[in-house]
């Protein structure tokens, strides 16, 4: 990650606890599920935030992308009703 995606990425996370009124070293860690479409695009899906889903041409635009995408799900969610948050276990290889 280049040094200013490190410093948005800094900003980005000090946004979202201002949001969740949590002091700035308690930060919230959301897993995040990458795969790589036909094209090349990543895609990131936030497993504990149903719908939060993003793309980026490289992985560190995705990351950026993905942290700007939590900050937007978080905030809709403060205007909805609480949702209880999705906890995630784990990946599962299934053979058939």
């Amino acid at each position: 990650m280049t040094n200013a995606s490190a410093d948005i990425c800094k900003a980005a996370d000090k946004r979202l606890l201002k949001m969740s009124g949590k002091k700035e070293d308690m930060t919230q860690k959301y897993h995040v599920l990458i795969e790589q479409d036909e094209d090349g695009v990543f895609i990131g899906k936030v497993l504990e935030l149903q719908g939060c889903v993003t793309q980026g041409d490289t992985l560190d635009e995705l990351m950026k992308n993905v942290r700007e995408a939590i900050e937007l799900c978080l905030e809709m969610r403060q205007e909805k009703a609480p949702e209880e948050r999705v906890r995630f276990l784990r990946v599962q290889e299934v053979e058939v």
